[in-house]
This record gives C-alpha cells, sequence and structure tokens, in this order.
C-alpha cells in the first residue's frame, strides 16, 4: 500500500496523497484494520476481502464517479482513539 504499486489500485495514482491528505490515507487503514477477521489461533481468515474495502474507498477518492458495493456500513469506516502513548503490560 505504502510503495504506491499496490496490485489492486493500479493504474491510480494515490502515493502524491502521503503527506498531503493524511485523513484519507487514515481512513484507508481504519478500514483495513475494521473488516480484518481473525479465527482463535490469530490466523487472517479475510486478508483479500479487507484490502479490497480498504483500496476501495481510495479508488472511489481518487477517481470521481467510482462507487464502491456493496455501500460501507458505519462499523467498517469508524475511527478508533490511538492507543496511549506508553504500554499498560
Amino acid at each position: 500500500m505504502s510503495s504506491g504499486t499496490h496490485y489492486m489500485l493500479e493504474g491510480v495514482d494515490y502515493l502524491p496523497m502521503y503527506g498531503k491528505e493524511p485523513s484519507a490515507i487514515e481512513q484507508v487503514y481504519a478500514i483495513f484494520a475494521n473488516v480484518l477477521e481473525f479465527d482463535e489461533s490469530g490466523q487472517v481468515l479475510n486478508a483479500q476481502h479487507a484490502q479490497k474495502r480498504a483500496t476501495d474507498y481510495l479508488r472511489a477518492y481518487c477517481i470521481h464517479g467510482f462507487k464502491v458495493e456493496p455501500p460501507y456500513e458505519d462499523w467498517e469506516l469508524e475511527l478508533h482513539e490511538p492507543p496511549p502513548l506508553q504500554d499498560l503490560k
């Protein structure tokens, strides 16, 4: 994602957004983290789906008229508080 060569964003010039559009980049990572699912042992169950949902947001942000399907649900877009500056453990 951060290299500018993500295969799901081929043809989308998104790398210049880093440093200029931090809120958009933050939202992409939030969607990815919110959608990602794990099993009991910590194995990721849906990495491709989470990437698709996240990259579709960036594609829609960069390309006028691109529609994300299905539309995002509120929980996918939710931004959470940052972690504490000091570890709790």
